[in-house]
């Protein structure tokens, strides 16, 4: 980058946290987030870094001797970064989506309580194989569960909007909490924020995670630190087929249990909690 730019951004960073006077700096990273860290570490501002991917991005990598204290969301992180300034916190989640309602779910997708439900979403903008892999597979699935699939925008499939226990929506907000509510095995891709939902609400899950072809891997990192760890199953992107689909649900929804006892004993699952108690800590 310019060194003046970087200059001026100092600067700046150092002229505003002189006025502000906060007590401690939160940063989830990006480069605007380098030269508030330095004018903080100059001022004596304590700083927390959060890092969401597996490997530490170049924003993160360049405050790490500035920052008190790094919240990672993987195990493997740490290995990275300097033991004694490393906490596995996990990823902070959207409180409302804890206080979703099953019924609600239920009455939005007009299912009954008679199955159970796979939940099914490929991030915002869909994911084409994922879609077409749980059409093919309806016909082994829908005897045995319920299925609720957000699809993406104009990724609706009008040949099956009547398909009793088979309900698509193209994009879901306020309601996704009472989504997850009502899910007893969700399918979806691998990204941070995604997978840390699902930890968090201990839900039981199959990633497929986006292919290196089309991402920098950092979705496969992270799927594999989740199998690793026992809270997912993995199926990659060029070996998902209808087969593989339909035996990874039934297996998971057999052996769910097991899934959300592992993902309750995590350091990770209850990620505010953990930053707000370091947050209080530095603060004394």
């Amino acid at each position: 980058s310019d060194p003046f730019r970087v200059m001026k951004g100092l600067i700046e960073a150092y002229r505003i946290l002189k006025e502000e006077k906060p007590n401690i700096i939160f940063s989830k990273g990006g480069f605007v987030s380098v030269p508030v860290i330095q004018a903080a570490a100059v001022l004596k501002i304590p700083s927390i870094l959060h890092e969401s991917d597996l490997t530490p991005g170049l924003a993160n990598k360049i405050c790490v001797p500035f920052a008190k204290k790094i919240c990672c969301n993987f195990p493997e992180t740490l290995n990275y970064l300097p033991k004694e300034k490393t906490l596995l916190s996990g990823t902070p989640i959207r409180e409302e989506l804890r206080r979703g309602s099953k019924e609600e779910g239920q009455k939005l997708c007009g299912f009954s309580d008679d199955k159970p439900v796979v939940m099914v979403f490929g991030g915002s903008l869909g994911a084409q194989s994922i879609n077409e892999t749980v059409r093919g597979a309806l016909e082994m699935l829908l005897p045995t569960y319920n299925i609720v699939h957000i699809c993406g925008k104009d990724k609706m499939d009008n040949m099956r909007l009547s398909v009793p226990g088979y309900k698509q929506f193209e994009y879901v907000k306020k309601e996704m909490k009472d989504l997850f509510a009502m899910a007893d095995v969700v399918v979806s891709r691998a990204g941070a924020n995604s997978i840390c939902e699902l930890l968090a609400l201990h839900k039981p899950n199959i990633l497929v995670p986006l292919p290196t072809r089309s991402s920098r891997g950092d979705q496969l990192l992270n799927a594999e630190s989740f199998e690793r760890q026992g809270f997912s199953v993995v199926i990659r992107d060029e070996e998902l087929d209808e087969d593989i689909l339909t035996k990874e649900i039934n297996e998971v929804y057999q052996n769910r249990e097991g899934y959300i006892e592992k993902m309750k004993a995590s350091g990770q699952h209850n990620a505010i909690d953990t930053i707000i108690h370091l947050i209080e800590e530095l603060e004394k």
